[in-house]
Parts: structure tokens; C-alpha cells; sequence
């Protein structure tokens, strides 16, 4: 299958979020910074599911500092947490829904001197692979901070392109990361064996 560069329509954001979830592995996001472009794959994701969902941030409502959750699917949600760091989202389903899905890692694929750079970081010390392996990582190697809250995904400053979807004997599912509530849904989704994974795979015996 071609890799490509389409980017994806609203349509693709207004489905049901695990679904979403699943098929944003493989698509590419692309950034512009300035007069450069920055693309990743997209490796690993978790799904965020509203007022159904302890972990949501919407979970009780809405607010001020998570409205944009709430907005039309295929808008970009970015919060600031520990008081040092930003995370990013895609919203999703319809207006009024309050899901989005966290993106967890991504593989560098362009642009990966000006990740480093971004990052803060030597080349002899940073594996490519390392840049985006993170939520926070991963933000910062794009350039996104609040300032991209609320960025619509069809536009042109960043934007989330087919790519090639992962295949559905590559996709692993487990319980999300970091989280004190709603520990048991199984709501990380991620592409076995890639590099770029924030936390690598546990392995279990045969049949398990």
C-alpha cells in the first residue's frame, strides 16, 4: 500500500471513538513550524470516553479549561499538566460528545533535526526513535503548546494525513497509562513492536 498524504476528512473524526482510536495508528500528523515540516506516524493512542469515563476530563461536565473536547470532531484538545507539560488530543464524534483520543507516541518520519532542536537535544544522544515516545514528548518535538488548543484538523497549520492504517494483526490493545480512575478499561491502543512505543510490551506466555 502507497503511503499518502491525503489528509483525512471530518467524516473520519465523527465515528465512535474506539474506532477512531484504532484507526488513527498509522496515519501521519503533520506540522508546520515556521518554514519547516514536521510528520510522524502515529503508534499509540488511548480513548478518552466523556461522561461514561473516570479518566475523561469530561467526566464531570464542562469547563472552561476542557471545552474544546466538546467541540466537532477533528479539532485538535491540548491541556497543560504537572504544571510543566503539554499533552495533545483529537476530539471526537459530534459536537456536544465530550470524547477525544489522547496521542500517546509517535514515530519521527520528517523533520527530525528540528525535533531535536525542539527537544533540546544532541544527536549523539538521541535516537530518532526517542523523540516523540511520550505525550509530552511528543509536543514538545512538534511545537505544540496551548496555543494550538482548539486547532481544526482540516487546516493547514497541523493536520492528520492517511498515511498507511495499521493492520489489524499489529494492533495491541491494554489498560491506559498513568491514570488513578477507570484503570480497568483497556482503551490504549498501540502498533506491536514499534520502536517509538512509550512503554514497551509486556510479554505473557503462550495463549494468554
Amino acid at each position: 500500500m502507497a503511503l499518502s498524504y491525503k489528509k483525512l476528512p471530518r467524516s473520519f473524526y465523527l465515528r465512535p471513538t474506539t474506532i477512531v482510536a484504532r484507526d488513527l495508528l498509522g496515519r501521519y500528523i503533520v506540522r508546520k513550524h515556521g518554514r519547516k515540516r514536521l510528520t510522524g506516524k502515529i503508534v499509540e493512542v488511548e480513548a478518552y470516553l466523556g461522561t461514561h469515563d473516570p479518566a475523561s476530563h469530561t467526566y464531570r461536565g464542562r469547563t472552561n479549561r476542557n471545552d474544546v473536547m466538546f467541540w466537532e470532531g477533528g479539532h485538535l484538545y491540548v491541556y497543560f499538566t504537572y504544571g510543566m507539560h503539554f499533552c495533545a488530543n483529537v476530539v471526537t464524534e459530534k459536537a456536544g460528545t465530550g470524547h477525544a483520543v489522547l496521542l500517546r507516541a509517535i514515530e519521527p518520519v520528517g523533520g527530525i533535526e528540528t525535533m531535536r532542536r525542539l527537544r533540546r537535544l544532541q544527536k549523539e544522544r538521541s535516537s530518532a526513535h526517542l523523540l516523540a515516545n511520550g505525550p509530552a514528548k511528543f509536543c514538545q518535538a512538534f511545537a505544540i503548546t496551548r496555543t494550538e488548543n482548539g486547532t481544526d484538523l482540516l487546516g493547514n497549520s497541523i493536520c492528520l494525513t492517511e498515511g498507511i492504517p495499521a493492520r489489524r494483526k499489529e494492533i495491541r490493545t491494554s489498560r491506559r497509562i498513568g491514570i488513578s480512575r477507570g484503570k480497568e478499561k483497556r482503551l490504549r491502543f498501540f502498533v506491536a513492536g514499534n520502536a517509538s512505543l512509550s512503554r514497551r510490551e509486556r510479554r505473557h506466555p503462550a495463549g494468554k
